[in-house]
């Protein structure tokens, strides 16, 4: 994967591994709620990005979807929205709930990347790049879901 996506794809990971740094260290919680305000920490922080990370994903698929032949493209276009609307439908209820779906729209978009991966649509570096980002943000989510 070319280094530019590393980087950033790192740098996206970090509200999740902050979000559950803070849950795990009381001192750490202190530090970002003095420092950067109470939504900057724990579950908030974690479930507010992952939300985004959504709606990014479904504007990635779009692009995808735009490079396909035009009866491909409907159908890619239609999955490229599944994932904005899954965050729209079904986050919420609460953090328990809320990260459950967020890590079950994560893992289960993986799917659609391979589909528009399998199609050359996506990058070759697309799915390595893809599994690598969503297990770290999963990783993170799964302690509000237990």
């Amino acid at each position: 994967m070319p280094r530019t996506v590393l980087i950033l794809g790192l740098i996206a990971l970090v509200p999740f591994v902050w979000g559950l740094a803070t849950m795990l260290s009381d001192d750490l919680a202190v530090l970002s709620a003095r420092n950067f305000g109470p939504r900057f920490q724990g579950p908030y922080l974690q479930l507010a990005w992952g939300s985004a990370v959504l709606a990014f994903l479904s504007g990635v698929l779009w692009g995808f979807a735009s490079k396909a032949p035009a009866g491909v493209a409907a159908t890619g276009y239609l999955m490229a929205v599944i994932p904005a609307g899954w965050e729209f439908l079904f986050v919420g209820g609460g953090p328990v709930a809320a990260s459950v779906y967020l890590v079950a729209g994560m893992v289960g978009i993986l799917g659609i990347d391979w589909l528009f991966w399998q199609q050359g649509l996506a990058p070759h570096w697309w799915m390595q790049a893809r599994a690598i980002f969503t297990a770290v943000a999963v990783v993170c989510l799964l302690p509000i879901a237990a």
